[in-house]
């Protein structure tokens, strides 16, 4: 006879990765999970995200290898440019997407495809919907939606990002765990005018850098980094961030003026700023947070994906190994993810500090170096000692078996 675990209900806000992710392991642990998603359907869309040591042993424990390899961006390479488009670097897949063997890179919309397929016969969805009122009581917690009616769960926990609803509710306002690190990026879909096919180019100016890439020929993304400036629009402001990137990068050469031209076209436009979240506890009484609403490293980082596909692996199972009792599970949950968490905030800090070279002359050291590493007889040794930092991060947690 199948034992079943106490607090099985568990009601997840968010439908991009860590919520998804967080539905599955429930599921096979047992729970009965319950996501609610703002948007009216699948988020499509958005740059590409890297998976990478830890995170890549969850997705091959999910069965989920083979769809993330035939969704795998498979660049080949890139270049760094100057302003007439002359290759600075060539440099290959592995340095320029900084990945180990055994790691990949998906864009997030087909990532959340793929953990949206694996979940969504076992798992109710409800998209168009978000939660505006949380009271917990001894037994459950009584969630209020702006369109459903009230329901009881068990449990709750908020996978809805860096901007988390639910954590604002529960934990406070977002200013209280939000930490900027004074940069800011956008991203969004342009005609891919110059034919990348797999092919990636960065184009460094002094204080920001200018990213092309296609991994599919019909289409690429622009991607523009730049240092936050003294007044930003509101995030809701679309038309108002869309200003300010075409202000900033006015006249900065090479395609900038081709691309911020698509701007207002794109139909998936992204602008926010390089921030970390930093919580003291990620859960208060029944209610729990996973992924970006609980720890985002920054999107600098390049980790944030794995973070939140660990992250749900760690609590599903923790919530598994105590029989559904949220409060020991909760604490192991930290437990277990605090030293992983640490380490990779402390590189998305670092990352923040070195992603634009700040003079001419930096991004001449930056670009002849690169030239150089490519070209060594031991680039294989030079290529582990640069990425030394990120593969420490990306692999600071012996994932137990639940």
């Amino acid at each position: 006879m199948t034992q079943h675990p106490r607090n099985r209900t568990v009601l997840i806000a968010g439908a991009s990765v860590a919520g998804p992710a967080l539905a599955y392991w429930l599921h096979r642990h047992g729970f009965t999970p319950t996501v609610v998603e703002q948007a009216p359907a699948l988020r499509d869309g958005g740059y590409k995200v890297d998976l990478r040591g830890v995170a890549m042993q969850v997705v091959d424990r999910m069965g989920l290898t083979s769809a993330i390899t035939r969704h795998s961006t498979r660049m080949r390479g890139g270049a760094w440019v100057d302003a007439s488009g002359k290759p600075l670097a060539t440099l290959g897949p592995d340095l320029i997407g900084m990945r180990a063997p055994g790691d990949d890179e998906v864009l997030r919309g087909d990532l959340a495809r793929v953990l949206h397929e694996a979940t969504r016969h076992q798992v109710e969805y409800v998209f168009g919907d978000s939660i505006t009122g949380i009271n917990q009581g001894h037994d459950g917690v009584e969630v209020t939606f702006a369109r459903s009616a009230p329901r009881v769960f068990d449990l709750v926990v908020g996978a809805d990002g860096l901007h988390s609803g639910l954590r604002a509710q529960v934990f406070g306002a977002e200013a209280e765990f939000v930490r900027p690190l004074g940069m800011h990026a956008c991203v969004f879909t342009v005609p891919n005018h110059l034919g990348l096919d797999h092919w990636e180019l960065l184009y460094p100016i002094p204080g920001r850098v200018v990213n092309l890439y296609s991994t599919r020929r019909a289409a690429a993304k622009a991607q523009f980094i730049f240092p936050t400036p003294a007044v930003v629009p509101d995030r809701h402001d679309i038309a108002g961030q869309q200003r300010l990137v075409a202000e900033i990068f006015e006249g900065a050469g090479w395609e900038t003026d081709t691309l911020l031209a698509a701007m207002p076209h794109s139909p998936d436009f992204y602008f926010d700023a390089a921030s970390q979240v930093r919580l003291d506890r990620w859960s208060a009484g029944r209610v729990a947070l996973v992924g970006d609403a609980a720890h985002s490293p920054s999107p600098l980082s390049g980790q944030g994906t794995s973070l939140a596909l660990v992250g749900a692996y760690v609590l599903a199972g923790e919530l598994k190994a105590a029989g559904g009792d949220h409060r020991v599970a909760f604490a192991r949950y930290q437990e277990e993810m605090r030293e992983y968490v640490r380490v990779n905030l402390t590189l998305g800090e670092r990352n923040a500090k070195q992603m634009v070279a700040g003079s001419r002359r930096q991004i001449r050291l930056q670009t002849t170096m690169m030239r150089l590493v490519d070209r060594l007889p031991w680039k294989g040794m030079a290529l582990r000692s640069i990425m030394k930092p990120l593969t420490r991060a990306a692999n600071a947690l012996t994932l137990r078996d639940y």
